[in-house]
């Protein structure tokens, strides 16, 4: 049996030419782009570590398991550097939230996975982190993409009826889970 590698970047050649950026259909993230030759891919710059990703994570149905393996490395605690799985739901819904934006512009990372110690770091300088943050479970990101309003996102967020989406207007980023469908903030 022989075992194929693809890169990013030859998984990027192979379906560039079929892929269809295409706006959910479904009011759930779970739902979106079903059918032969779909594909869904993540955009991000992390600030914090310089670090971009532009990749399909999604082909017809089934993850691309190297592809969420940098997920999950670009999405780690910086601070702590430990990497943690990323749920896939939330993977999704950032996905099928970014579709609705209608914009190529990535988004900017500003946290995904924290570790206990980060998460009790952040906790003693602001109010605005739960004890039981669903970041310290690979269940949440906090996401700004600088051409589109803390308002525009967390209403494509919410969209997908899939999560917690948080507006944080203030702050400038819109958090995003897959935990229990609910939304907060201004």
């Amino acid at each position: 049996m022989t075992r194929s590698t693809f890169t990013r970047r030859a998984l990027l050649r192979v379906f560039a030419a079929s892929a269809v950026s295409a706006a959910p259909v479904m009011a759930n993230a779970f739902g979106f782009l079903r059918g032969a030759g779909d594909i869904r891919k993540l955009s991000m710059y992390n600030g914090r570590t310089g670090e971009s990703m532009d990749m399909i994570y999604w082909i017809d149905g089934d993850y691309v398991g190297p592809a969420l393996d940098e997920v999950n490395h670009f999405m780690r605690d910086w601070r702590q550097n430990e990497v943690r799985r990323i749920d896939t739901r939330t993977i999704d819904i950032m996905a099928a939230a970014h579709n609705l934006l209608e914009t190529s512009e990535p988004y900017t990372l500003l946290s995904g996975y924290r570790s206990a110690a980060t998460n009790a770091m952040l906790r003693s300088r602001s109010r605005g982190v739960a004890r039981h943050s669903r970041h310290m479970t690979g269940e949440a990101a906090d996401l700004r993409i600088n051409s589109r309003s803390v308002s525009q996102i967390a209403r494509a967020a919410a969209a997908c009826n899939a999560g917690g989406v948080g507006r944080y207007s203030g702050s400038n980023f819109v958090h995003m889970d897959c935990g229990p469908v609910r939304t907060w903030g201004r």
